[in-house]
Formats: structure tokens, sequence, C-alpha cells
């Protein structure tokens, strides 16, 4: 049983997906990080890479876009009268991966408008087929209906919401997409680059769009006119699940009731615990994600070999509901438990990679490397909720640390021993410094030996809100 819950104020809207009463899958979107996937741009290009068959288009955004164009789906495939891109260039292209860390966001031209039941994709010229039909029948009918009703010369994606709908209710939705590339393109005649032609829908919207399914119990909304807005949308796009949508007015706050709060402050944690008792590690880096599994307090009942194998299954799957969770994305090595033999090898993979169809974003199971790593790559587009509800340490500048206490004093002795071979302090030094750098020195031998070999006073004054790391020297003056 699924149940999605959306908590909508005018500062943010949060998305919850929960099954069997498990938090599987959260969102975040804020007006001041609205995300850009999905939105489509009259674009300028600013600079041309040959060597990488690449461009930099301005988009209007902060950053330059990066668009590829070793895919053979370049502008000149719907820009008439243009063989090559050059600078100064109109193109149309949409967003497929919003701006991460110093790279701004990376633009494509084969674009696509996305239907409920399709997806319209109006540079391109073939029929695809979601992954999640499996009946080879469906496939068939529905590869039928989408060529016969796919508008000339454009390209059609059928969505797993289309299984068991008829041709008019498909025809209505290509009828829809095809008036809106008309507007779009209209819009790209009188606007000059860079401009925006197409946003994508709100959180709330794309929730009806992408998430509301019959195997979706109840979705529960606790900001009256965002109910609204999403019954009204149900109730056209598909009357038979507008009964599930419910208002919630309750005087908890709604995550809170649903028993997901606690579960949402837990996310950023590096450690994750598993219920028997083992537990993983998380670590990150802009391009790259690890996950260590630990036994922990998990001992089994049986033998070494099956208690290493239950543990591993246990953590595979925690594994794929984080990732889902945090929507990681990129490449993931996880190092699991140590196991010997080729079949537990086999059984873990081959779970993994039933388990990974479940998630809604491309996830691949590549297999075990030579050093027994299962190396995981998962579609990566939007800004996660970390890019959004954190910001990097001040005081570390992400990396996790900051140089010890101890470390900072001797940094501070060896300064105070630099500057008495040049200039000596006959009144002594006043060093300014974090509570506890002061602490540390205090406790140590190092400021006597310091004293003792210059034959001068060092003090030190705690200055409130200074960075662990940083401190300031200065020499007495007379009287002080």
């Amino acid at each position: 049983m699924k149940n999605i819950l959306l908590n909508a104020t005018p500062e943010e809207t949060r998305l919850v997906l929960t099954e069997d009463e498990r938090l599987i899958e959260m969102g975040i979107e804020r007006p001041s990080h609205s995300h850009l996937v999905g939105n489509i741009y009259k674009g300028r290009v600013q600079n041309v890479l040959p060597g990488m068959q690449a461009a930099f288009v301005d988009i209007g955004q902060k950053k330059n876009a990066f668009l590829y164009l070793g895919d053979g789906a370049g502008p000149e495939k719907h820009i008439e009268g243009q063989e090559k891109v050059h600078i100064g260039q109109a193109v149309i292209v949409q967003v497929v991966k919003d701006a991460v860390g110093t790279k701004g966001p990376r633009v494509t031209t084969r674009l696509s408008l996305p239907g409920r039941n399709v997806v319209l994709m109006p540079t391109a010229n073939y029929i695809g087929m979601s992954r999640r039909i499996e009946e080879e029948e469906e496939r068939s009918r529905l590869h039928t209906l989408a060529q016969e009703i796919c508008p000339e010369g454009m390209g059609l994606i059928v969505r797993t919401l289309a299984a068991g709908q008829d041709r008019e209710t498909l025809e209505s939705d290509v009828k829809y997409l095809s008036q809106l590339w008309a507007s779009l393109q209209a819009r790209s005649r009188v606007l000059s680059a860079p401009a925006l032609l197409y946003r994508d829908a709100d959180m709330a919207i794309r929730v009806v769009r992408d998430l509301l399914t019959d195997d979706v119990s109840r979705l529960v909304v606790d900001d009256v006119e965002t109910y609204r807005r999403v019954r009204d949308l149900v109730e056209y796009v598909s009357p038979a699940l507008s009964e599930r949508v419910e208002h919630y007015e309750g005087a908890v706050p709604i995550f809170r009731a649903f028993g997901v709060e606690t579960e949402l402050e837990t996310l950023s944690d590096r450690e994750v615990e598993l219920p028997s008792g083992g537990f993983l590690v998380i670590d990150r880096t802009e391009a790259l994600t690890v996950i260590d599994v630990n036994t922990g307090k998990f001992v089994g009942q049986s033998n070494l070999s099956d208690t290493i194998f239950r543990a591993n299954m246990e953590a595979a799957e925690e594994i794929l509901r984080q990732l889902r969770l945090r929507d990681i994305g990129g490449i993931i090595v996880v190092d699991f438990i140590d196991m010997d033999e080729a079949e537990q090898k086999e059984s873990l993979l081959a779970f993994m990679r039933e388990r990974a169809k479940l998630d809604r974003t491309k996830t691949n199971i590549v297999g075990i490397t030579q050093l027994g790593l299962v190396e995981i790559t998962r579609k990566k587009s939007r800004q996660n909720f970390e890019g959004i509800l954190y910001d990097q340490c001040p005081c570390c500048h992400g990396s996790g640390r900051v140089e010890s206490p101890e470390t900072v004093a001797i940094r501070i002795c060896r300064d105070i021993r630099r500057i008495e071979e040049r200039s000596h302090a006959d009144f002594g030094y006043e060093v300014e410094v974090h509570e506890t750098v002061a602490y540390a020195l205090m406790d140590s031998p190092l400021v006597d030996s310091l004293s003792s070999d210059l034959g001068v006073k060092v003090g030190f004054v705690i200055k409130p809100g200074m960075h662990p790391e940083s401190y300031a020297i200065t020499q007495r003056g007379n009287g002080r």
C-alpha cells in the first residue's frame, strides 16, 4: 500500500512517498531553488569546443549551460539553415541536469514534453516504451497505437500509466502536447535569446503526472489551495482516482502525524542502522558515493558464511532504499562484507537488480569488481534535498574536519619563533585564539617551553566566534 504526503507552504513544498508505512522517497522544492530540469529555453551559443563536441549556451542563468553535440542531435536537427553550431547562434534546448557545485546546468536538443500517459519528442523520430510495462502483448498493442497517433516527424515515449488505456485517452495527451509544442515554437519566433519558453510543472502537479497511479491508496495534502489544485487536476486526467485525494486538517503537522518526521531528520546522517544490528556508512563526494557495510552487533544464528550473506542481503535492500530517499546519483561503490561463494555473490546481484526496477530513476547494478566492490550507477538530474537544505561548512569547507587544537597550538608556537628570529619582543606576545586552542595550550608544556627558549612571555585571549584554525599574534607594548 502506497501513500503520498504533500506538505505545502509558501516557503517550500515537501513530498513523501511511503510503502507499507515505510519511507521510500522524498523530495523538496523551494521557490528560491526552483529546479531547472525539464525547462525549455531559447539560448544563445557563447562558446564552441570542437575537440569536445560541445558548446556552452547562455540560457539566462548564472552559469552557461553545457550542450553535448556528439549524440547526433545537434541544433542543426531543428534549426533551419544552420549546418554547424557557431558562436551567437540561437538554439532551443532543454535542461536535463541541474547545476551542481561549480558546474552549470546540462542541456540537450532532444526535447521532450511529458504528459500523463505519453512523452512527446518534437525533435526525435522513434517510439519508446516504459520498461515497467512488461507484458509483451500490451507492449505490442501500445507500440502499434503510438505509431498511429504520433505526429509526423516526431517521436513518442509510452509511459507506464498508459498500460490499459484506450486510443482516445492517448490521443488526447498527444493533441495537448502537440498544441503545447506549437505554442513554444511561436514564442521562440518572437522572443530574443536567452528566454524561457517552457517551465516544467511544480511539484504538486508533477505528483499527479508522475506518481499518482492505481497502486497509490491515498494522496494527502495539508494546504487547502494546493489540495484544490491537485484534486481538480486529478478529476480531469484520472477521475477514477479523485476519491483518493484527501485534505489533511489535523493540528499535528502532517509528516509527524503519519510517523515520518523522525526518519526525515536522519537522512543526512552518515551512518544508517540496519534492523539486525548492522549498519551502513555513507560517504559522498561530488562525483562518487562510497557505502561501507558493517555487521555491527549482527552475529546470526548459523555458520559464518550464512551470517555474512544475510547481513549483505539486508544491507542491499536498505542501500537501494537510501539511494531513492537521498536521491543519490552518479557512481556508487558498495563495500559489502566479503563473501567467498560465487553463488551468494550472484544471488546478491540478482536481488539488487530486481529491487532496482522499483526505482523511478534509472539505476544500473554494474557488477562486482576484482576488489569485491559492487558498482552502481544512478541517473543524476535534479539537485537533491542535501543540496537544498545544506551549505558548505564555513569551518571545514566541506572536508568534514578541522585541525586539532594541538595542531593549531604548534602552528602558533612555530610562528612566534619565526617572528622572534626577525625582531625580539621585549614585552612578549598576546595571541587571540578559539577557546579549544586556549584550553589545549593551558594543558600542555608548549607555552612554558616557548617562553623559556625565547625569554618572552606569551599570553592568550579567548576570542568568541573565532574560527578554530584561526589566531592573531600581536606584540605587547610597554605597560601591557
